[in-house]
């Protein structure tokens, strides 16, 4: 049987021309911002992506089909949609069989793309081993999925909400590259910098596409995680993030937040504590790293 996909024409003409296409996952349209902004970042990193020579490809559940690029009315109807799921591996087939809407985390985007043959996805940041995961064992999807499905992964690390040390020595335990964008250090998704060493360093674009491609000719399973650092004029330094981090944490766990709704309530409290920082921060950061997956991407489709 084949995959319930969709494909905008633009991506279909794209593909079969071999020329480049980035995904771009939908939940920071339906869980990651309100109503506009969603939609006016949403266009805005689809323009990034066209404006570095690719093809954006918005990916989202729709009416039981994956779609793969949507439409400008497509894109509204999502923003506006109410009781959206929100989808990882676990969920994407049951969404699909129900007829549900769903709007894809970094895991099922990771899949949608792969059968849909696109080989690079610019996102926010990745998710991660939750802080007090030894105790809640609350470990992030994407993980795993960055192990087995090969797909290039442009992010800004793992979310600042995370135990970063432990995201990152449970990649290195699943074989996961973790390439810093030059520099050598790991950054922590609103900050350049968190204090942990990167385990390589690449700094072109062409250098992380041919290690794309080597990894195919290998026959190794699995992504690579591409960290970014967010631009030095919109990040929030980690010494002063970090205060906030810890209080919104501390509220969620005084309040009772947990399992999936843990990540949304964080990063709606951050916002607050920040007078809207986070979310300018956020918006910079996705725009970079949709610059340059598409230079990846780019880079891919001359081989």
């Amino acid at each position: 049987m084949t995959a319930p996909l969709a494909l905008h024409p633009d991506v279909t003409e794209a593909l079969a021309a071999g020329r480049p296409v980035v995904a771009l996952e939908s939940t920071i349209i339906t869980h990651g911002m309100p109503y506009p902004q969603n939609v006016e970042t949403a266009r805005e990193v689809e323009a990034e992506v066209r404006a570095a020579g690719a093809v954006p490809a918005t990916i989202a559940v729709m009416d039981g089909r994956i779609r793969v690029g949507l439409s400008d009315a497509e894109l509204e109807r999502l923003a506006l949609a109410e009781e959206v799921m929100k989808l990882s591996r676990a969920d994407l087939a049951v969404c699909l069989a129900r007829g549900a809407f769903g709007s894809t985390t970094v895991a099922a985007t990771m899949i949608a793309a792969r059968l849909a043959g696109i080989g690079v996805f610019a996102t926010g940041g990745i998710g991660g081993v939750h802080r007090g995961a030894e105790r809640s064992f609350d470990v992030s999807a994407d993980l795993q999925e960055l192990a087995q499905t090969a797909v290039t992964v442009v992010s800004a690390g793992a979310k600042a909400i995370l135990d970063l040390p432990k995201t990152f020595e449970v990649l290195e335990t699943l074989g996961v590259p973790v390439i810093a964008v030059g520099q050598d250090e790991i950054p922590a998704f609103w900050s350049r910098h968190s204090g942990l060493r990167a385990p390589v360093r690449l700094d072109t674009a062409e250098e992380i596409a041919a290690s794309h491609l080597m990894r195919a000719r290998l026959g190794i399973p699995g992504g690579q995680l591409v960290v970014n650092p967010i631009p030095s004029e919109t990040e929030i330094p980690l010494d002063e993030i970090g205060a906030i981090v810890e209080r919104a944490i501390a509220t969620a766990e005084a309040q009772g937040v947990s399992a999936k709704a843990v990540t949304p309530f964080l990063l709606d409290l951050i916002f607050d504590l920040t007078d809207g920082r986070s979310l300018a921060a956020n918006r910079a950061l996705v725009l970079s790293n949709a610059r340059l997956a598409a230079a990846i991407a780019v880079a891919l489709a001359r081989g």
